[in-house]
């Protein structure tokens, strides 16, 4: 199975997730968006699987740092979007894929379950 995980390394969950993968022998081609960015195909593709609701992380820094304005002018996918290019600090993070799947944020179940043997 083919995995990707993408985030910013020094991010708690980001890391959580890595250490997790690891210990269960998952092996994953890690992706910091920070460093090497986010294409629009990309956030299209996670899109297809999850919410542009759950994409935005409205409880980290990124998104309190921004003026109510820009907050209100996110209505829709679109929106969303251009607003992760501008700022992928905004995407809830770790995102994982995997061939069927799209999982937003660390959960230790979430993980057991997807990775049942």
């Amino acid at each position: 199975m083919t995995l990707a995980l993408y985030g910013i390394p020094n991010c708690d969950q980001v890391k959580k997730a890595r250490t997790w993968l690891a210990s269960h022998d998952q092996t994953v081609v890690f992706h910091d968006f920070k460093k090497a960015g986010i294409s629009r195909a990309l956030i299209e593709s996670w899109l297809q699987h999850v919410a542009w609701e759950v994409l935005i992380n409205r409880k980290g820094t990124t998104w309190r740092a921004l003026a109510d304005e820009r907050k209100g002018a996110i209505i829709d996918a679109d929106s969303a979007i251009v607003l992760m290019l501008e700022a992928p600090s905004v995407i809830k993070r770790p995102v994982l894929v995997t061939p069927s799947h799209t999982v937003v944020g660390f959960s230790d179940d979430v993980y057991q379950q997807l990775f049942k043997k």
